[in-house]
């Protein structure tokens, strides 16, 4: 029989016997990865722009690889609106570890540069997950412009000076700033002149009221096909395999000229770096799919998957890149 003094020792060792298994077992539950027990509710997918446009369908071709391999719901949520703007803002305030964004240039690094009242800093609010996909521009022109490369084609420019006047589809957009960008490598000087959209620089150009722009492959091939416009060069770093025909303004003569439409995937700062990391490679994956190329590629994109390292990249070069143009040009939002 014990003694009430070894009875006592006993329940002790016991108690804390007890305590450190645990102690251990909690230790071990949160050493355990949180990527690996995420997600528990469904994802958000918030887009800036409404069903169908091409951010939209970028987002839908994601969702339901995503959603398969992620055992949840990847629900796309269309908030409309500021350029994109509302919803990069609402992806900036998530505290939630299952709000994402698709986002474009646009909201992930020009806005701030247009406007500083802008309501989130994508470099400091928002973290890269992946790049999805991306489109060069195309530098255009009617199909009777001078020169036989683009080279000659640029000295035709310089030579006329203001008299030339190019269009875009607005102020800040990148077919605006791509044209800025190149008049200060190239020292060209034609006039800006914007329109409602990239179909109607596209008509201008055929009727003879602008003399180049940088426009949408998708805009430009079929008037290229028919005759009616001449395609000097893409504004990608090297040929697009979205158009090997045509050669790149850096390969060219402009070497280092590189600006191209991209989509790509964020989260709120606030994101767990884990989850960042899950989510990255699991993008890549899907965006470099058969499957999800060909569907990328019937929107005019590349699909790349570049992870989140390389899309923080991206969007530094860029950044850097346009704060220079749009300070230099004094451009702002309209």
């Amino acid at each position: 029989m014990f003694s009430p003094h070894r009875c006592r020792r006993f329940l002790w060792l016991m108690t804390a016997s007890l305590a450190f298994t645990t102690a251990a077992a909690t230790a071990q539950t949160a050493a355990k990865p949180l990527a690996n027990a995420w997600p528990s509710q469904p994802v958000r997918l918030l887009v800036g722009f409404p069903a169908g446009s091409s951010p939209d369908l970028v987002a839908r071709a994601l969702a339901e690889p995503m959603s398969r391999a992620l055992g949840q719901p990847v629900i796309v949520d269309n908030r409309p609106g500021a350029s994109g703007n509302i919803a990069a803002t609402l992806v900036a305030q998530a505290l939630d570890n299952h709000t994402l964004g698709v986002m474009i240039n646009g909201n992930m690094t020009i806005a701030k540069l247009l406007n500083p009242a802008t309501h989130y800093d994508p470099l400091k609010d928002l973290k890269p997950v992946n790049l999805v996909c991306t489109a060069p521009l195309l530098l255009a022109a009617p199909a009777g412009a001078p020169g036989g490369n683009i080279l000659e084609f640029l000295q035709a420019a310089r030579a006329a000076g203001t008299k030339w006047s190019y269009g875009s589809p607005g102020v800040g957009t990148v077919g605006h700033l791509a044209m800025e960008l190149l008049k200060s490598k190239a020292n060209i000087t034609p006039v800006h002149v914007p329109y409602p959209s990239y179909q109607r620089v596209v008509a201008a150009m055929i009727a003879g009221e602008i003399q180049l722009s940088m426009v949408q492959l998708g805009a430009a091939a079929p008037q290229i096909a028919a005759g009616k416009l001449k395609p000097i060069g893409v504004t990608s770093a090297t040929r697009s395999p979205l158009a090997p025909e045509y050669p790149s303004l850096a390969e060219a003569g402009l070497p280092g000229f590189e600006l191209e439409i991209w989509t790509a995937v964020a989260a709120p700062a606030s994101m767990d770096p884990e989850i960042i990391a899950k989510l990255s490679s699991l993008i890549s994956a899907i965006a470099r799919s058969e499957e999800v190329r060909r569907q990328l590629a019937q929107l005019g994109y590349n699909g790349v998957g570049v992870d989140a390292d390389g899309l923080a990249r991206r969007v530094k070069a860029d950044y850097d890149q346009l704060s220079r143009i749009i300070a230099a040009q004094g451009i702002r939002h309209e």
